[in-house]
């Protein structure tokens, strides 16, 4: 065979880091969403006689309330204020920058799968 040989560990790196760019999209987009439903969480606390369970309220809640009931059970509401959304929101801007971040770990990964890719 003349010419470039065949790279059995090419081909396998390029099967894993193919869905690198689609995942750090969806990451990056699922985080995001949770963030915006969360503070919208501690916008609704200022609003205690809004009810969750009914209309529209009812797809703010769903993905939500799996996280803060038990986090309420924690963490107590201080001064009659629910800090559990507050808390989830800060926890969730830690993961996404810890994975798709600048720094992030799929980001790291995906530029190094596009470095290694050049080289």
């Amino acid at each position: 065979m003349t010419g470039a040989s065949y790279d059995g560990t090419a081909s396998a790196l390029s099967f894993v880091t193919a869905p690198l760019p689609l995942l750090h999209l969806v990451l990056g987009l699922l985080l995001g969403a949770w963030t915006l439903l969360f503070l919208a969480r501690i916008v609704l606390t200022w609003y205690p006689q809004v009810d969750l369970s009914q209309g529209a309220g009812r797809l703010l809640g769903w993905p939500t309330e799996p996280l803060l009931a038990p986090t309420r059970r924690l963490i107590q509401p201080i001064g009659g204020v629910d800090v559990a959304p507050v808390v989830w929101v800060g926890l969730i801007s830690l993961f996404r920058e810890l994975l798709v971040g600048q720094q992030g770990l799929v980001t790291q990964a995906m530029l190094r799968a596009a470095a290694n890719s050049v080289a």
